[in-house]
């Protein structure tokens, strides 16, 4: 077990040299190359002690099913849209301007309040600059597979 931890640890580190094909999501007419998160450790990471990111980039989290869904901010240091999609791609829910948070355990959540499938993550305003309505689009760059 050991060794396939390495290995993946030493793919991720040369994945994140090759920004040529990265992975990238398509919303309100802009494109965004993002870090895929579709297992449990990714997920539960997220952008953790990040200082930034990018304008153009973002995180993608792919669930195992559509149910509703909760992020909250523990160890974040940027602030963030969240933003919820259902198996459709369709934007079903918006958590804009999500401050950073430092409180631990005692940071809150921030829920979908509708089943979701993917969440994306992005600077905080893009949301309000992109002037999102519930039922976007979310359109996965040919390195992303849909979910099951």
């Amino acid at each position: 077990m050991h060794h396939t931890g390495s290995l993946l640890a030493s793919l991720l580190l040369l994945s994140g040299c090759a920004s040529a094909g990265a992975p990238w999501v398509e919303l309100g007419g802009e494109r965004y190359k993002v870090e895929i998160a579709d297992d449990d450790a990714e997920r539960a990471s997220g952008l953790m002690f990040r200082d930034e990111m990018a304008i153009d980039h973002g995180m993608l989290f792919i669930h195992d099913r559509e149910e509703p869904q909760a992020y909250w901010m523990k160890n974040t240091r940027i602030a963030l849209d969240i933003l919820f999609f259902d198996n459709e791609r369709k934007l079903v829910a918006q958590q804009r301007d999500v401050p950073p948070c430092s409180l631990g355990d005692r940071c809150p959540p921030y829920p979908s309040n509708a089943p979701a499938r993917y969440v994306l993550e992005l600077n905080a305003g893009e949301a309000a600059r992109l002037h999102l309505q519930d039922g976007a689009e979310l359109r996965l760059g040919p390195d992303i597979a849909p979910a099951p």
